[in-house]
């Protein structure tokens, strides 16, 4: 019989982030104990909050935005999980200022990373929110396929602008975020691309019965083996705070 998270995983979870949501899923239920204490950074619209809420995770959400926070509230109010769920406006960057420093099991900085003003910084604050033993998720956006978009685009210029600019330690990707990490103390446990054929494959295609789950399994299986995971639009990484 499947577990509650993942048929929760089936009806919420958009089937481009269903990759994602299966590591984090997995890392909660081998954890085990009292319902999990998650810190979702940036992630005001509620897209893992409220799923992860609804499988008894209690969900600390911090977003600058207002209209994002209303969102949030709307969507788990709607979902019967708004006891579970604590939205906080605040800035990343300044995060000690809105929530307990090591107070959570597992933090997620999706996307967040490349909207502030000093990724280090950031880090630096989204790091000391896990508390020993804790996860964090960071999820970026893999500068390998912007350039391949640009190239695909017609946009041969920016394609080698940007293929030149990979070297540079300023550009935000895998590595970038490994030495993040590294920085902070933290233990990197895996690393996958997501999002490797999503982007390529034709809408019509996925009108077919069964192309969705199809697609799915085809993500889970490219995500880790190379070429393919190289070349993914996103790059998910998951690192450990030691005990």
């Amino acid at each position: 019989m499947s577990s509650p998270a993942r048929d929760v995983r089936d009806v919420t979870v958009h089937a481009r982030q269903r990759l994602v949501w299966d590591v984090l899923v997995g890392a909660l239920e081998a954890r085990g104990g009292p319902p999990a204490q998650v810190l979702d950074c940036g992630g005001g619209s509620g897209s893992f909050a409220v799923p992860l809420a609804r499988v008894g995770a209690h969900v600390t959400v911090v977003d600058i935005s207002v209209d994002a926070l209303a969102t949030l509230h709307r969507r788990a109010d709607e979902a019967g999980v708004a006891d579970r769920i604590y939205p906080v406006q605040g800035d990343v960057e300044a995060l000690s200022d809105a929530v307990a420093v090591a107070a959570f099991d597992l933090v997620l900085a999706h996307g967040i990373l490349e909207a502030v003003d000093s990724v280090e910084a950031a880090f630096v604050s989204i790091a000391a929110a896990l508390r020993p033993g804790g996860l964090l998720s960071v999820l970026v956006t893999n500068p390998v396929a912007s350039v391949l978009a640009r190239a695909f685009a017609g946009d041969l210029d920016a394609a080698f602008t940007e293929l030149l600019a990979l070297d540079s330690e300023t550009v935000l990707g895998p590595d970038a975020v490994r030495r993040l990490c590294v920085t902070a103390g933290l233990e990197i446990e895996r690393t996958h691309g997501v999002g490797v054929f999503s982007e390529m494959i034709p809408g019509a295609a996925l009108d077919r019965p069964g192309a969705g789950e199809l697609l799915a399994q085809l993500e889970a299986a490219s995500a880790t083996r190379a070429p393919f995971a190289d070349i993914a639009t996103r790059v998910h990484t998951l690192a450990r705070r030691p005990d």
